[in-house]
């Protein structure tokens, strides 16, 4: 395993082949607390792992031992001038995005406090797998603002629009078992486990095609909201992008050969 940081707070590890990465939020002495300096680093970090065309999977983990991430440095944004704060969005925003935008599949791996802006970094994740000790929620109205990470949008694509403004509205703390049931997170392990899970879930996913999982992906996000006539030509077009691949052939042949494939990943 290989580490690489970008910053003070963010540490990228890349696992066996190099084909599943790991994005290490750490900043313990603040629970990941996201700062601006954290913010540019996630980002950053995540414009390199879009690149590295060895990649096929990320994982989002913690390093704290109890916390994911407990949202915005409300420190840090208290001590800013109203300029300051303004051109401090954009680099805010590139954490959030830049997680979202990834052109791989994606695994959040929640444990402990997950809220605000650290839930909104696991919702911008495709899968999230949390443990029993997981509370998350976005209670940015209880401070006099709004969740600005891509909750307000992200949320009730999961769970629906009237079950997303409850939580918002109401600014809600929610433990694992209750978000397991209203669909906040989609894996629920035992107490301690949520890594190494992700991890798992990870790998058996990164097995699969690059082409394919890329195209899916793609898919998959530029269909949301469409209606199902537009959605299919979305389909389509990424199906034609990867029908003619070296990734197709060689699926094919192995499943004809009955051995493993060698993806040539184009």
């Amino acid at each position: 395993m290989s580490e690489e940081r970008f910053g003070e707070f963010v540490l990228v590890r890349r696992h066996e082949d190099g084909h599943v990465a790991e994005l290490a939020l750490d900043r313990p002495k603040a629970m990941n607390a996201v700062s601006t300096a954290m913010a540019r680093s996630v980002g950053e970090a995540c414009a390199a792992l879009g690149e590295d065309r060895d990649v096929r999977v990320v994982v989002v983990t913690s390093t704290h031992e109890r916390a994911f991430c407990v949202g915005a440095d409300l420190k840090e944004r208290n001590s800013l001038s109203d300029a300051e704060l303004v051109r401090q969005r954009p680099v805010a925003r590139g954490a959030y995005t830049g997680v979202l935008e990834l052109p791989v599949p994606t695994v959040a791996a929640v444990h402990g406090f997950a809220l605000g802006g650290g839930f909104e970094l696991a919702l911008a994740c495709d899968v999230i797998v949390a443990d029993r000790t997981a509370v998350v929620g976005l209670p940015e109205v209880s401070v006099g603002v709004i969740p600005g990470g891509g909750g307000t949008q992200l949320l009730p694509r999961r769970v629906g629009a009237a079950r997303a403004a409850e939580l918002i509205f109401t600014a809600r703390r929610v433990e694992a078992a209750e978000a397991r049931e209203l669909g906040l997170v989609d894996v629920l392990v035992e107490e301690g486990r949520d890594r190494a899970e992700a991890l798992t879930l990870a790998a058996r996913i990164g097995a699969n095609s690059p082409v394919g999982l890329r195209a899916a992906k793609r898919a998959l996000r530029l269909g949301q909201g469409l209606d199902l006539r537009a959605g299919l030509e979305v389909e389509d077009a990424a199906w034609r992008s990867v029908a003619f691949s070296g990734d197709r052939a060689e699926g094919v042949a192995a499943f004809n050969e009955k051995r493993p494939p060698r993806w040539p990943g184009e």
